[in-house]
């Protein structure tokens, strides 16, 4: 068992801290912004809450977030009341934010200096995901502290791995979104031109799921879009984040990305339907308005 502290209690990180309580039977202390939330989860799920990540962090091994941005990561890291004035030497930081490979290796750096470990650890596999404690967790920093990490992660996960030096888990992020936007662009063009050439959308998907077009996309969201129901995970307005933190590494290393680019203009017409938390499938929304 180790001492582990959690900081940002939103759709991902409540479950995520719950399974590192009760799946991994680890002692968690809690942070949330709103400290009512945090209590909440205190009642819960039988840890701690704390009112600073400052005193969240305060003599823990591990010290975990899932907050929002780069803005926010640093604000619970490294503020007046951040968990890097809290922790004691030794401590291992696992940050699951998907936030940019920039922020990721500002903070390694700034927490060698105070003599802590800082791994990159976004996650994939959405609200059910982690509910589920069945995340794939995609990781960059130094291969000593990540080792120790690796079974207290497992606590939320079914896939870990270390992809590299500080940066890389958010690069693979990026990958991951790059993928997911492609794919789900393309879903939703197959839908939209099988209901205009009034095939039976249903079992049309039965079929081709099991052939060269399957994917996860169509497995799990391929009858809900058919249904016009956007209202499972992952909203529009996290991947446009998502997206813009690809686009803004792109723009730094060379990369071409098109369709990314192309898509994610499409999400912006979504966010202007009304759909800023409809989930990510909701693309086939824009071609049938």
């Amino acid at each position: 068992m180790a001492k582990v502290a959690f900081l940002g209690l939103g759709v991902m990180g409540y479950p995520m801290a719950g399974h590192l309580k009760n799946k991994g039977g680890h002692e968690v202390t809690v942070y949330n912004r709103t400290f009512a939330k945090a209590e909440a989860w205190a009642a819960q799920h039988g840890g701690k809450a704390a009112r600073t990540p400052k005193e969240a962090a305060e003599g823990q091994d591990f010290i975990f977030a899932c907050v929002g941005n780069d803005d926010d990561l640093r604000a619970v890291m490294t503020g007046p009341d951040g968990a890097f004035h809290g922790a004691k030497a030794g401590a291992i930081f696992v940050d699951n934010t998907t936030a940019s490979a920039e922020v990721a290796r500002e903070l390694h750096v700034a927490a060698l200096k105070k003599g802590f470990a800082f791994i990159d650890a976004p996650v994939s596999g959405g609200q059910a995901g982690a509910e589920n404690g069945v995340l794939t967790v995609m990781c960059g920093g130094d291969a000593e502290p990540y080792a120790k990490a690796e079974p207290v992660i497992m606590s939320f996960a079914r896939a870990c791995r270390l992809l590299g030096p500080s940066g890389a888990g958010q690069l693979t992020k990026m990958m991951n979104q790059i993928c997911i936007a492609g794919l789900v662009q393309g879903l939703s063009e197959a839908i939209h031109f099988g209901k205009r050439a009034g095939l039976d959308i249903e079992a049309v998907l039965e079929v081709i799921s099991k052939g060269a077009a399957g994917s996860w996309q169509m497995e799990n969201r391929g009858k809900t879009m058919n249904a016009g129901k956007f209202d499972f995970g992952f909203a529009v307005d996290w991947m446009r984040k998502d997206l813009g933190i690809v686009l803004d590494e792109a723009r730094k290393n060379g990369a071409n990305l098109p369709v990314t680019a192309l898509v994610d203009q499409f999400y912006s017409e979504v966010q202007k339907m009304g759909g800023k938390r409809w989930d990510t499938s909701s693309l086939i929304a824009r071609l049938e308005r």
